[in-house]
This record gives C-alpha cells, structure tokens and sequence, in this order.
C-alpha cells in the first residue's frame, strides 16, 4: 500500500521559516518524481515546487528563493524547507509522487498557516 505522510505544518509568524517532510512508503522512491502542492481556502490547488528523479527543481514564481524543495532516496523523503513565510503562503500543503504515463499519489496534507 502506498503511502505519502507530509509532517511539520503549523503557525509560523511572517518572515518566520517551517520546513515540511513527506515520507513515503510503498514505492520504489528513488524512480518517482515528487512535488509539493498548495490548496488555500477558496482557491484551487497549485504547484509549488518539484523535483525530479535526477534532482532537478522547479518553482512556482511567487516561492523562488525563499522555498527549497530536496529530497534524501536512502529515507524515502522529500522536503521543502520555506524561509521568509508570508501571510499569502497559508494553505495546506500537499506531497505529490508520480511517474510518466501513471496516476500520481497524493499525501493527506498538512496545514501551513502565516499570521501574527
């Protein structure tokens, strides 16, 4: 069974920094290509960030430099370590595993909220 746990959500003043994990199991992690998705309320899900099987990043242009996306293939773990946090990051934020031509899994979230 495949799982995708994210955990290190919380309250975090503006300018303060959080950083998310998202354990997998169940898949052979180190072939998948992972990403961090965000969901505020009212508004649809976006794509925060990526990274590829090889390592390569992607970021949405609102996160660039302040959000980094890293992954360690001996934990089946994939982070996104956020700096700088700002009232308009609160969303929950969710793991996202895939590989071409299947399905991708989703984890169950966690909150990010941004407020003083």
């Amino acid at each position: 069974q495949v799982q995708l746990v994210e955990s290190g959500g919380g309250l975090v003043q503006p300018g303060g920094s959080l950083r998310l994990s998202c354990a997998a199991s169940g898949i052979v992690f180190s072939i998948y290509h992972m990403g961090w998705y965000r969901q505020a309320p009212g508004k649809q899900r976006e794509l925060v960030a990526t990274i590829t099987n090889g390592g390569s990043t992607n970021y949405k242009d609102s996160v660039k430099g302040r959000f980094t996306i890293s992954r360690d293939n001996a934990k089946n773990t994939v982070y996104l370590q956020m700096n700088s946090l700002k009232p308009e990051d609160t969303a929950v934020y969710y793991c996202n595993g895939g590989r071409v031509g299947r399905p991708p899994y989703w984890g169950q979230g966690t909150q990010v909220t941004v407020s003083s």
